[in-house]
């Protein structure tokens, strides 16, 4: 599986691949790959994430065409949206997400990561909302998976938030399907 995660520095683009990337190795007993990719600007500046999985070593870690391509800012939307192939999951951020191309050929999904982010009291943990809806609507990586690849990877005083992030998120995607 081939998955692009694409933002702006500073949303935890980065972070949100390395997690779907560890969950899927140490506890899916999956293989993974992570290359990066971003501007010079410390926070702001265009950022993606590419996360190969597959269930045999990859042999290749870079992606040509995703087959889910998640984008959480209208530049990387726009940016990306014409890389996946026929059949892809595409998940954006509804609020900072407005396409103004929609493909008819790809599965398109929304969540209001930001939004519910902030509810919780900081838009910081938008990146795991993000990645708890990736994990409900794509069944790339367990749920379990991924709230055991949380410890270690986030600051121990957030873990518990981060954990509800992703829950959240999660519950959002798996509400979504049942419509």
């Amino acid at each position: 599986m081939d998955i692009r995660f694409s933002g702006f520095g500073g949303q935890g683009i980065i972070k949100s691949g390395m997690l779907i990337g560890k969950a899927a190795s140490i506890f899916d007993s999956k293989f993974a790959t992570l290359t990066q990719s971003f501007g010079p600007e410390a926070r702001g500046g265009a950022c993606s994430a590419q996360v190969v999985i597959d269930d045999n070593i990859v042999l290749y870690p870079y992606i040509i065409a995703p087959e889910i391509l998640v984008s959480m800012s209208q530049e990387a939307y726009e940016k990306f949206i014409d890389d996946p192939v026929k059949g892809s999951i595409v998940l954006t951020d509804t609020d900072l997400v407005k396409p103004k191309t929609i493909r008819k050929d790809v599965k398109m999904y929304s969540v209001p990561a930001t939004r519910i982010a902030e509810k919780m009291g900081n838009r910081i943990f938008a990146n795991v909302v993000m990645v708890g809806f990736f994990t409900a609507m794509t069944d790339v990586v367990s749920l379990e998976a991924m709230k055991k690849a949380l410890p270690g990877s986030v600051p121990e005083r957030f873990l518990a938030t981060n954990i509800e992030a992703l829950e959240k998120g999660y519950e959002y995607g798996k509400n979504l399907t049942k419509k």
